[in-house]
């Protein structure tokens, strides 16, 4: 249709004076976020970085960001690709799936954090699955024990930690389940610091 602009190919520069999408900016973050990781940069630089590319209306303005990164010839939309997310990968045998499983039902049987930790740190050296089931196993008992610790401070709270641990009880089934069943499992509200 004549007039009307046809968007870049891959690895085609969009014009700078195009409009971004909220995806544009989470591609730039992301390869920020990825060279900060790497170490290129100190911390005041990456928050300027980031402040710029989240506030930024334009390619023009995401294209001077990916340039200082990666020089003239960077791709401002291209993915990095050690910054996917990592999905736990198929497990070739049952006891992979069965370790998983486990990391989410010792809960249940009275090691809510000492189980998912011992799993990580043996099973989960040699299994990726393990180990990503362990470490979200980790995370929610983790999240759990601090608001198990902290809602009783509040009346409310006090009505809502049996309501939390049910709530607990049912999801480390549920993710046990998943885990056999080749399944990623991602609990809610929970407070990912481990990794």
């Amino acid at each position: 249709m004549a007039g009307v602009p046809t968007p870049p190919g891959p690895g085609q520069v969009p014009p700078a004076h195009l409009r971004v999408t909220h995806q544009d900016r989470e591609h730039v973050v992301e390869h920020v976020k990825t060279a900060y990781a790497e170490g290129r940069f100190d911390k005041l630089e990456f928050d300027e970085r980031l402040e710029r590319a989240m506030t930024a209306r334009t390619h023009g303005d995401l294209m001077p960001i990916m340039t200082e990164l990666y020089g003239p010839q960077a791709v401002p939309m291209a993915r990095p690709q050690v910054s996917a997310p990592a999905r736990p990968q198929v497990p070739t045998d049952g006891a992979e799936r069965l370790g998983a499983s486990a990391a989410h039902l010792l809960a249940v049987f009275g090691f809510p954090v000492i189980g998912p930790l011992l799993l990580m740190l043996t099973a989960g050296k040699t299994s990726p699955y393990i180990r990503s089931h362990a470490v979200e196993a980790l995370n929610f008992q983790l999240t759990l024990l601090g608001a198990t610790i902290l809602l009783p401070l509040t009346f409310v709270g006090i009505v809502l930690v049996p309501v939390i641990w049910v709530a607990a009880f049912v999801l480390s089934v549920v993710g046990g389940i998943s885990a056999l069943s080749h399944g990623a499992f991602r609990y809610p509200l929970t407070l990912r610091m481990v990794k």
